[in-house]
């Protein structure tokens, strides 16, 4: 051999066939990672964009995330002390609309406004002319009625969501009482006010799944049904502008009812902001004349300055400056306190406040609150009307209820005070506790059965000024009270506020009643005079005649007919 021979490399088939794959796919590859890449680009645009969109909406884009969501609040229902149903929520239909999507502004105004009479229709037209909005609330708390004549029209751009709103089925009874809800169902006076102040509401975009506890209230739907009833017959029968009246456990406080005419509808907005429609018992505050009398005289026995059987000479005028002070019906000679009472005699009642001296009748006025502000489950009550210097003048007149002007309500818890047994008591619309501890000491016992005997002596005797308010079987006692109402020059002669301050059963006395006539005529049915004695005295004793078996009073005898 003459040398080795060489070799040709060998090659595999599997390698040959992977370079010419991969050769052949190499395109494929770089299309496909040129898709990846675009996707990737076009992918972070999008979200470049929708990241400067949300840095900067657009005026559309604002409106459509800032509208108002139909959100109400959940209340709890409101109950009487027998817990039958005054207030409750119930769902309705709120319209809304669209701008955007509505076509024919002045076509749908023409609409709309046969279904919707009271809609104002120029702000109509303003609201839906508001392209830059999508969400405009048209009118809330639809009747389903209604809203079903609106869908009916078939409107582009117009829909309804359902919402909570504040139902009173029996409507104005006790309506100051209750108070009122805003649109968003949100008390805005009156219990409603308190139970968000106090016990607090949710809010809702759905159905409520819990209400919460009912809220009972001291209010007795038969006793407020009677009082507001015969409140507005003494309007009717006496032609007067108003009346006001209020029923209290002169043991706890508790209002069992309260009523102001003209009354309001809690569910109107309109009548809770008409001053005309105040709530009198405690949103104003009035000169009650005679009815004062009763805590004078209390003021008097308990200092122990006057007995009953004290003698007055109350046949000389009292003076105070350039005023002269004299008794309406003179009886010509000297009064014992229980005559004073009972002919209610202003000379008397000014000698026996000057007998006490300026300091001790403040401080007994202070002692029953009458000199401070007051405030109930209701809202604040109107603060007291202070003579502006407390002098000799100003002594004998707020003896007999001039130059001092308070709230009912405030007034009625005072009283309640005579008559109880001489405990004070804070006035409330929320039931209370029957163990309650009892109040601070006002007056005596023996002063208040005094009073008691007097208060009766005054409805059953022949010649008391309140006799017409007598009802047999109730052992009610009573005072009269006719003031002048102030005006422009001075107090007015024949316009006053009648008021008559009852209670009963006056041997264990449980309930007082507050009746206030304003602005009565002497006419007819009031033997043509404008006096307590034929008004408000009258009226209380009617109210009483229906109350009093609702309240368990028993009689200790047939009921007779009130007195005319």
């Amino acid at each position: 051999m003459t040398g080795a021979a060489k070799r040709k490399p060998q090659t595999h088939p599997s390698d040959t066939d992977l370079s010419q794959g991969e050769a052949k796919r190499s395109p494929a590859a770089l299309r496909t990672r040129l898709v990846m890449l675009g996707m990737t680009v076009l992918f972070s645009c999008v979200a470049g964009q929708l990241a400067r969109l949300a840095a900067s909406p657009s005026p559309e884009m604002v409106a459509a995330i800032t509208e108002p969501m139909a959100r109400s609040y959940v209340r709890p229902d409101i109950l009487d002390r027998g817990g039958r149903l005054l207030a409750t929520d119930i769902e309705m239909p709120s319209l809304f609309a669209d701008p955007s999507q509505v076509q024919g502004i002045d076509d749908v105004t023409e609409r709309l406004g046969p279904v919707l009479p009271d809609l104002q229709q120029g702000e109509l037209r303003r609201l839906l002319a508001s392209r830059d909005r999508r969400f405009v609330w048209i009118r809330r708390g639809i009747a389903p009625k209604v809203a079903q004549q609106i869908h009916d029209l078939g409107l582009p751009g117009f829909d309804f969501r359902m919402e909570l709103r504040r139902a009173y089925p029996l409507e104005r009874l006790a309506g100051h009482v209750l108070g009122s809800v805003n649109v968003d169902n949100r008390g805005s006076s009156g219990i409603e006010r308190t139970i968000d102040e106090t016990i607090g509401v949710e809010p809702t975009l759905g159905a409520p799944s819990n209400a919460g506890v009912p809220v009972r209230l001291s209010i007795d739907l038969g006793a407020q049904h009677s009082l507001e009833d015969e409140l507005a017959s003494a309007m009717v029968r006496y032609e007067s502008k108003g009346a006001a009246g209020l029923v209290m456990d002169v043991r706890t406080g508790e209002i069992l009812a309260s009523s102001s005419l003209p009354g309001q509808d809690p569910a109107r907005a309109s009548e809770v902001l008409d001053p005309g429609r105040l709530d009198k018992i405690q949103g104003g505050t009035y000169e009650l004349g005679s009815i004062f009398k009763t805590l004078t005289v209390a003021m008097a026995l308990d200092s122990g300055k006057a007995k009953l059987d004290t003698v007055l000479d109350v046949t000389k005028p009292l003076t105070a400056g350039k005023y002269t002070i004299k008794d309406f019906h003179p009886v010509g000679r000297p009064l014992t306190v229980s005559e004073v009472f009972l002919h209610s005699s202003n000379v008397g009642s000014g000698m026996l406040a000057l007998a006490e001296g300026v300091e001790a009748q403040k401080a007994f006025l202070a002692k029953l609150g009458l000199m401070r502000e007051m405030r109930t489950e209701v809202g604040p009550v109107a603060a007291p009307q202070l003579p502006k210097q407390f002098g000799r003048a100003e002594q004998i007149t707020v003896a007999y209820g001039h130059g001092l002007a308070v709230a009912p309500i405030q007034f009625a818890a005072a009283a309640a005070a005579m008559v109880n047994g001489g405990r004070a008591v804070t006035p409330t619309y929320f039931r209370r506790r029957s163990d309650a501890p009892p109040g601070n000491r006002i007056i005596s016992a023996e002063t208040s059965r005094s009073l008691c005997g007097l208060l009766r002596r005054n409805v059953s005797e022949r010649g008391g000024t309140g006799l017409r308010a007598d009802v047999p079987g109730f052992r009610v006692g009573g005072k009269t009270g006719t003031a002048e109402m102030p005006g422009r020059g001075g107090y007015q002669e024949k316009s006053v506020v009648s008021s008559f301050l009852a209670a009963f059963p006056m041997d264990d006395p449980q309930y007082l009643v507050l009746i206030l006539i304003f602005e009565p005529k002497g006419n007819s049915e009031s033997g043509g005079e404008v006096l307590a004695g034929r008004n408000a005295a009258p009226t209380a004793g009617r109210v009483i005649t229906r109350i009093a078996p609702l309240l368990g009073v028993k009689p200790d005898g047939d009921v007779a007919t009130v007195l005319p």
